[in-house]
């Protein structure tokens, strides 16, 4: 299913809804790693994750260390001096999502994939603070992926090209949630990417962007009537989210000559019960030339998953679906078992 038009942020928008219900070579950055989207009136920054927290199950769990601490590293990632084996060539690169950094998004899955075998990283992209553009998702800590997406992707190239020369490998996998998914297309597509990602395997990713439930199709439709109620509240939401909403200009070129670049081959992951990137099916892609595409509905054989756009990161079922996109021969059998909506962690903080 292709939507008329394309939505609003991933993951920025669960914490745009629970403030509207109440009102992440061996050397750690210390510059800023600033973006140049075209056209964006600010810059965004990046920044790596220093300091690994602990393993977490629960998604709540996860959220409340990250806000103590914003940029720790997931657990597993981030040694500069992993050489990786010739069973698993390729480092495996983490994407967060929007007002989320990458502790409490891969906390629960990064050591696994480390555990597996896998040289991994993760950074934290698309800082900016609220007056210049990033909305009040950044007045709490840790809060990113809120700038420019053209800005947040070529920070990822920088972060890629860093975890090439370090360790050594021609080309990585990506691991991506939510607005990770189109700011990789967008580093794939426009910012030199094609060739250095072998493989992307997203979750709840609005790779044609989202719905939320109508009401960000509702504000498209009104801004395109001659009343920018978009960009009345982007102050408020951010520029990625206002990127993220159906029928934007950035899905309009990101999209524009298909889904996939040559070369990578895609697994894509939707929950039926995202309440962020809907309809869920807008998560899926379609193969282009010379590239290959795995769509999987997370229920699919298991329905007592109920993970939502956030807990997806916290399902045994979505970990044990990106261990099988990364190495199948090693792992073949899918888990199922259940998984919240909202607390994650099969139901255990």
């Amino acid at each position: 299913m292709r939507p008329t038009f394309r939505t609003l942020g991933s993951a920025a928008f669960t914490s745009v809804t629970a403030l509207s219900v109440a009102c992440a070579t061996g050397v750690a950055s210390s510059e800023p790693d600033t973006g140049s989207g075209a056209g964006s009136a600010a810059v965004s920054t990046a920044s790596d994750a220093v300091g690994e927290g602990p393993e977490m199950t629960s998604y709540l769990a996860a959220f409340a260390y990250g806000l103590t601490h914003p940029d720790a590293a997931p657990p597993g990632s981030n040694d500069w001096n992993c050489t990786p084996s010739a069973e698993h060539p390729r480092p495996v690169v983490l994407v967060h999502g929007t007002w989320l950094n990458t502790y409490d998004s891969f906390s629960f899955l990064s050591p696994q994939i480390a555990r597996a075998g896998f040289c991994v990283f993760a950074f934290n992209f698309g800082r900016e603070t609220p007056l210049a553009g990033g909305g009040i998702g950044p007045v709490l800590p840790g809060r990113y992926g809120v700038g420019p997406m053209g800005d947040s992707a070529q920070q990822l190239g920088r972060f890629v090209d860093r975890v090439l020369a370090a360790t050594g490998a021609p080309a990585v996998d990506v691991i991506a949630h939510s607005q990770g998914g189109p700011v990789t297309s967008q580093y794939l597509k426009f910012e030199g990417g094609q060739g250095k990602v072998r493989k992307v395997v997203s979750f709840g990713a609005t790779n044609h962007g989202t719905s939320l439930l109508g009401i960000a199709t509702l504000g498209r439709i009104i801004t395109n009537l001659g009343l920018d109620i978009l960009g009345f509240y982007q102050p408020l939401i951010g520029q990625a989210n206002t990127e993220q909403v159906v029928g934007s200009p950035f899905y309009a070129k990101l999209n524009a000559d298909g889904d996939t670049v040559p070369g990578v081959e895609y697994t894509a992951v939707g929950t039926r019960h995202d309440e962020i990137s809907n309809p869920y099916e807008w998560t899926f892609l379609t193969p282009g030339p010379d590239a290959s595409v795995e769509n999987i509905t997370l229920q699919q054989d298991c329905p007592e998953d109920v993970s939502d756009h956030l807990t997806i990161m916290y399902s045994p079922r979505a970990a044990s679906i990106a261990l099988h996109a990364l190495d199948p021969a090693a792992h073949h059998g899918l888990v199922c078992t259940f998984n919240p909506w909202m607390i994650g962690g099969s139901g255990h903080i």
